[in-house]
């Protein structure tokens, strides 16, 4: 299957998307014929998480075969989940919520960052390339320590791994610093999520004139920029649809609305492609925190990052370049990639830009958006606790928030909540939200907030302060490439 840049006709095979991560000219991958292809979920509806994914993926990528597919959907998942259902669905309210925590970070990046290595793996072994693959990674929390588990210590490749230094969580800060493995680098940045996005880009590009194959390296990203990171995202929109036609919420047939809270566009893109493949989805509601560029150019037209960045209680979503936003405006715009690279030219050189009414309109049919103050996540998760007896966590709180704002103004149906992470990554908020103090350590703020609701705190975040500090690099934001290649050369 071929795969094309949105920037230019370039085109790859799907082994080689999955490989390079970005295309050359800068643009990010997508199948060349998503619109023919199909996956029904009456044909899904009787199988499990892994069967759906292995169906799902060969689809989009065929240049394995089916045999290799599951064998591959099989080592990915095999118990590393914490529940035998590896994305399970909760009724909450009239709602339900997607629990997308389970995996070994308790983030749901780790449903597409199990599977990344592997696909990557075997796309190697298929094209014959003997090139040491280094996974080149930007994160605002959860991608790294997800990228980490996911690469550390896999032969034929490295992961550096960069965050914004005082922008993530105390956990996830922990979770990163302590990584074990022969393979892996982490390193704070001086800047934000965009800077550390930016000079990852950045790096790709720049590498693309330089010869590392006479080191022995050939680069790639597990951030969603990866079309093979992405794509194992589409299988829970699939999973949760057929859990509520099983459980007799809904028939199968009926529309349904799924919330997702975002920063780069990535977990609501796998959405869209759900519903471009056959998944019958009402509307794709984008929930964004105080930083709502989202918000505001769904609503209006007018991309505009420069803008002030807030660092909230939300880190995961405190991003102001959603890249993934640009795989979305090359399908809505039936594939016109010089229009495309002209926005995201504007908005590298100018930090703005504005689509035409056709696009925006087309972007409004499919998708509703809405915002949450720093006050009003805190408030939805008391009362999501103290109503439904459910905790959730600060982006979590912030999909509930739009939710309601959605169902206050469309005649909504069926509601399901994609719910991102662990509420003990974000221990301070939430212990905040629900009325009481916490300790100045937020390691014994998680025990706090177990021994008040009796959630047990997960096996992969229990006990991290005792772990050994094993990355302690620190470099200004500009200082990513030169970074990367003395790792490289080294």
């Amino acid at each position: 299957m071929l795969y094309q840049s949105t920037r230019s006709n370039h085109t790859v095979n799907s082994l080689e998307a999955i490989l390079q991560g970005i295309a050359p000219d800068g643009g990010l991958y997508l199948p060349v014929d998503l619109a023919s292809l199909k996956v029904l979920p009456r044909d899904l509806a009787d199988k499990s998480f892994e069967e759906m994914a292995a169906i799902i993926l060969r689809t989009l990528f065929d240049e394995f075969t089916e045999a290799e597919m599951a064998e591959m959907v099989r080592r990915a998942y095999g118990g590393k989940f914490e529940t035998e259902d590896v994305t399970p669905t909760v009724k909450v309210g009239q709602d339900y919520v997607l629990e997308l925590f389970r995996g070994p970070t308790s983030a749901f990046k780790d449903v597409a960052l199990s599977m990344l290595p592997v696909l990557i793996t075997e796309a190697k072994k298929k094209l014959g390339i003997t090139e040491k693959i280094m996974i080149l990674t930007a994160t605002s929390g959860d991608t790294g320590k997800a990228a980490l588990e996911g690469f550390h210590d896999v032969d034929g490749t490295g992961i550096i791994v960069f965050y914004p230094n005082g922008g993530v969580s105390a956990v996830q800060k922990a979770q990163m610093v302590t990584q074990e493995g022969n393979n892996v680098t982490v390193c704070a940045i001086d800047g934000n999520f965009d800077d550390a996005q930016t000079g990852v880009k950045n790096t790709f590009a720049a590498c693309a004139d330089l010869d590392l194959k006479q080191h022995g390296v050939m680069l790639s990203s597990a951030n969603s920029i990866n079309i093979g990171r992405l794509a194992p995202q589409i299988v829970y929109y699939y999973k949760s649809y057929c859990d509520l036609v099983a459980a007799g919420e809904i028939a199968m047939g009926d529309a349904v609305n799924f919330v997702v809270p975002t920063g780069n566009f990535g977990d609501i893109l796998a959405g869209y492609f759900a519903k471009c493949l056959g998944l019958p989805i009402g509307k794709l509601v984008c929930a964004s925190n105080q930083n709502d560029v989202l918000t505001e150019f769904l609503n209006t037209g007018r991309y505009d990052r420069r803008r002030v960045f807030h660092r909230t209680n939300s880190p995961s979503m405190d991003i102001l370049v959603s890249s993934n936003l640009e795989r979305m405006l090359y399908l809505a715009s039936g594939g016109d990639f010089e229009k495309i690279a002209g926005y995201m030219k504007a908005l590298n050189e100018i930090g703005e830009y504005t689509v035409d009414d056709a696009l925006l309109k087309e972007l409004k049919d499919t998708f509703f958006a809405g915002c949450c103050s720093e006050a009003q996540t805190l408030a939805t998760i008391g009362k999501t606790y103290e109503t439904y007896g459910y905790l959730c966590d600060t982006h979590t709180a912030v999909a509930v928030d739009v939710a309601d704002q959605f169902k206050n103004t469309t005649p909504a149906g069926a509601v399901i909540i994609l719910s991102t992470a662990s509420p003990y990554k974000f221990p301070v908020a939430v212990l905040t939200a629900l009325g009481h103090t916490p300790d100045e350590d937020e390691f014994k703020v998680m025990e706090q907030l177990q021994d008040l609701t009796n959630v047990p705190i997960p096996d992969g975040l229990a006990g991290l302060k005792e772990k050994a500090v094993l990355h302690t690099d620190v470099i200004p934001k500009d200082g990513i490439l030169d970074y990367v290649l003395k790792k490289v050369k080294a």
